[in-house]
């Protein structure tokens, strides 16, 4: 049946599909990655496959995506995270206590690792400031070339690192590739351009050959760093490479269920010449260990929450230190009339569906031309239902996993209220218990309206909404209309029209024809956010120089910046006058 006044779907997309209702856990202390119970299944379910259930507009057909099939001799996590390795990375951490990380694949425990008390991060931290002197001491070249070689690292080993993301974020191996390609072009980038970037600089003096100026840029001291689960290795060492090129040490706080990630990283850094102290880790719960970690900082850098990024700025506010804030998004794609169609649908996959949509630049709001709508459904629905689902260390799956059960939680929650409120699925929709415990198909809602918190919060998972529009203006304005300032997308085939539209999106970085890789991975350019999505920038000039401080040094020679040579005030005040002006027609800066 269809609602009056709603709009004709494209042959083969369905209504009325319901998202499937997690169980309620009963054990509440169990950690993120703790399933507690299992979903209950029908008599009619297949064992494991997610129960339907009810929903006004047709009843749920159950689950659509395959699942890839592991192939013969994949290595297991047992294989992978060996006693050895966990002692050896765990070496890395200053840290008194015991605490663990899970795998999303499973929910099964990973690792026990040392965790940190708030005594054992100020000992990190002194054990940085006795190392950084010697570090900034050295030479920027020789600094930077620690990058290139951990450059070449990484590409040589990345096979296990890609099998530690897999394990701890429970994503597809091609989007944990994606961290690799993050990681190593920000290495070879500030690795050539770190010492141009911090080379000094010469300045117009107040006035021209009496005063010679230099600006040259010392580093901060020792950074802080609180690093999110999502991107392991290019959220955390990816931003600290500019902090050590720059001179800095680091004390970085991981999460703690993504933190053997971060260590293998610190290992192989240290292979490659960084010195062992001007790396520190510390573990922990971040209501505990992160203030700790701003209360001694010189300067912090944190990727995470809006609202976790604002105690962290007033905790530096409060220290009078430097902070770069990388937050939340709800970042919009729009298809004009003009795009192909084919190609759009392709990239609304990979920038939605990407990471399970644990993405801080994901797309969650979709905005298509009504003339192309249909055509671009079709096409995007489709895509979206063949998506492989997969928990194996091997290439071949489309998307992974939730990172945990709060993550499948908060999107169930989102998808089960914007369906009782009248939103249809069209795609997805439902978990996938049945290939891990926190599985989520890739989902699309149309019909979502303000009322629903899909359409204004950030979701953090694999669910898109999708919107129609019929003028440019119009959409926007709606595009801005949002807290959030981070990632935007445009899908045009007119480059110059494109162009036009992106300098209109209050977002920091926009995507033409690609949905957010084309901006995240040209690193000579600032990646960052508007609004509510951040402050500061990473990547580029300002992705190293947020870690130095700029200091001027003014060589005053021949005469003073006062009377001389017998002038009194008056004469002196003449000159002067002249000399400003005379400077003003030569156009002197």
């Amino acid at each position: 049946m269809r609602i009056p006044g709603e709009k004709p779907l494209p042959p083969g997309i369905q209504r009325g599909r319901a998202p499937h209702t997690l169980a309620p856990m009963t054990d509440t202390q169990a950690p993120a990655h703790t399933t507690g119970t299992t979903t209950s299944t029908s008599a009619s379910s297949p064992a494991g496959a997610p129960s339907p259930a009810p929903a006004s507009g047709g009843a749920n057909p159950g689950p659509t995506n395959p699942v890839a099939p592991a192939p013969a001799g994949a290595r297991t996590a047992e294989d992978v995270v060996t006693p050895q390795l966990v002692a050896q990375l765990g070496r890395g951490v200053v840290g008194s206590g015991r605490t663990a990380n899970h795998t999303p694949f499973t929910g099964e425990r990973l690792a026990e690792l040392p965790e940190s008390t708030p005594e054992d991060v100020a000992e990190a931290f002194a054990r940085a400031r006795a190392a950084q002197t010697a570090w900034a001491a050295t030479p920027a070249r020789r600094r930077a070339a620690v990058l290139l070689r951990f450059h070449d690292l990484v590409l040589e080993r990345q096979a296990e690192v890609l099998d530690l993301i897999q394990l701890e974020t429970g994503k597809a191996r091609l989007h944990a590739h994606e961290e690799v390609q993050a990681v190593t072009l920000a290495a070879r980038h500030y690795g050539l351009k770190a010492p141009a970037y911090l080379r000094p600089k010469r300045r117009t003096g107040a006035v021209p050959v009496l005063t010679k100026v230099t600006e040259l840029r010392q580093p901060r001291g020792v950074i802080g760093q609180i690093a999110p689960w999502n991107y392991p290795l290019e959220l955390s060492v990816g931003d600290a490479l500019p902090a050590f090129a720059a001179g800095n040490a680091v004390v970085m706080k991981p999460d703690t269920e993504t933190a053997l990630t971060a260590l293998w990283a610190r290992d192989l850094l240290i292979e490659a010449g960084l010195p062992d102290g001007v790396f520190q880790v510390v573990l922990g719960d971040g209501p505990v260990v992160g203030p700790e970690v701003v209360r001694h900082a010189d300067y912090v850098s944190f990727t995470g929450s809006t609202r976790t990024g604002r105690e962290v700025a007033r905790g530096a506010a409060d220290r009078l230190v430097g902070v770069s804030l990388e937050l939340g998004g709800k970042n919009p794609m729009l298809v004009l009339r003009d795009a192909d169609v084919e190609k759009a649908a392709a990239g609304a996959v990979r920038a939605c569906f990407s990471s399970a949509g644990q993405l801080c630049i994901s797309v969650e709001r979709l905005y298509v031309h009504e003339s192309v709508a249909d055509a671009f459904l079709e096409r995007f629905v489709a895509r979206t239902r063949a998506m492989r689902l997969g928990t194996s260390l091997a290439y071949g799956a489309d998307m992974g996993s939730l990172v945990g059960a709060r993550q499948l939680e908060a999107v169930t929650r989102h998808v089960e209220e914007a369906v009782a409120k009248g939103a249809r699925v069209l795609a997805g929709g439902v978990a996938r218990p049945d290939v891990g415990p926190f599985f989520h198909e890739p989902t699309i809602l149309d019909g979502v309206d303000p009322s629903m918190a899909v359409c204004a919060e950030e979701t953090f998972g694999p669910v898109v909404s999708v919107y129609r529009f019929t003028d440019e203006d119009e959409v926007i304005e709606r595009a801005n209309d949002t807290a959030y300032g981070l990632n935007a997308s445009v899908w045009t085939r007119d480059g110059r029209r494109g162009l036009a539209v992106a300098a209109r999106l209050r977002a920091g970085t926009v995507n033409v024809n690609e949905g957010y890789g084309a901006a995240y991975g040209s690193v000579q350019a600032p990646m960052g956010g508007m609004k509510d999505s951040g402050l500061g920038r990473r990547h580029g000039s300002e992705g190293i120089l947020k870690y130095t401080e700029a200091q001027t040094v003014a060589q005053q020679r021949v005469m003073p910046l006062a009377p001389a040579f017998g002038m009194d005030d008056e004469r002196y005040a003449a000159f002067m006058t002249r000399s400003l002006r005379a400077m003003k027609a030569l156009r002197l800066r």
